[in-house]
């Protein structure tokens, strides 16, 4: 989402696109990369001129205040939360910056505990749709996003003003493509020595699927996650497909 956010606003121009590594050209608000040689998000941001483009995982009730006061729009991207948990725990397995994940069992019941880096799951997607109806806030849905990728770059391109002709929404949809970015160096994070990110673990890009869960979901997690997803999203509205 943010290579096509980014391309919105420069208008559909790739090659400027490819003017720094996504990090730097949209800072990632809570990157703290101490002791790594790395500028912090904050750091990162403060270096950009406005309008500027940030990135973060913040649950809603930890975004800073300034974002309420000063109206800014803000792109929230939901993906369904198996497919999530496999994506946490292979993300983490290979984040040097993170804890070890544990095995995949100890890391099931962690995530459904809610004990996780950015916290519950269940709260964060249901805190921000509750938020869309008081804020700016387009609230996409990744395997939307997988479906029928034309339709959502059109979505956040007239949520934020937009208008291109058809040239140029292909240009972005080729750009953006998941066969595209995972061979691009500016966002798949080949930049980064492996004392960061690992890559010989699992790759930064790794599958851009829905419905990987099926691969190492066991039946009795299944079921026990269906349990539990049926009492934590009761009565929020929001409708999430495992599969396409």
């Amino acid at each position: 989402m943010q290579e096509i956010v980014d391309l919105i606003m420069l208008n559909g121009d790739v090659e400027r696109s490819m003017r720094a590594p996504c990090f730097i050209k949209v800072p990632f608000l809570e990157l703290n990369p101490k002791p790594m040689p790395m500028q912090s998000g904050v750091e990162a941001a403060d270096a950009l001129e406005s309008p500027r483009l940030l990135k973060t995982h913040f649950p809603v009730d930890l975004v800073p205040p300034s974002f309420w006061e000063k109206n800014v729009k803000i792109i929230y991207v939901a993906r369904n939360a198996k497919d999530c948990l496999v994506s946490y725990y292979f993300f983490q397995k290979m984040n040097k910056g993170l804890p070890d994940p544990g095995t995949w069992d100890e890391y099931f019941s962690s995530f459904l505990a809610g004990k996780v880096t950015w916290g519950d799951w269940f709260d964060h997607v249901i805190g921000w749709w509750k938020a869309k109806d008081h804020h700016k806030i387009l609230y996409i849905f990744y395997e939307d996003m997988i479906e029928d990728p034309r339709r959502e770059i059109l979505k956040v391109m007239k949520f934020l003003g937009k208008d291109f002709p058809e040239d140029v929404v292909q240009k972005i949809l080729q750009h953006t493509s998941f066969k595209s970015m995972k061979n691009n160096p500016v966002v798949n994070f080949s930049c980064l020595p492996e004392s960061v990110f690992d890559q010989s673990v699992t790759s930064f890009m790794r599958k851009g699927t829905v419905g990987d869960w099926k691969n190492h979901f066991l039946d009795s997690q299944n079921l026990i996650f269906d349990e539990e997803y049926k009492k934590k999203m009761a009565g929020s509205g929001l409708d999430f497909r495992t599969e396409l």
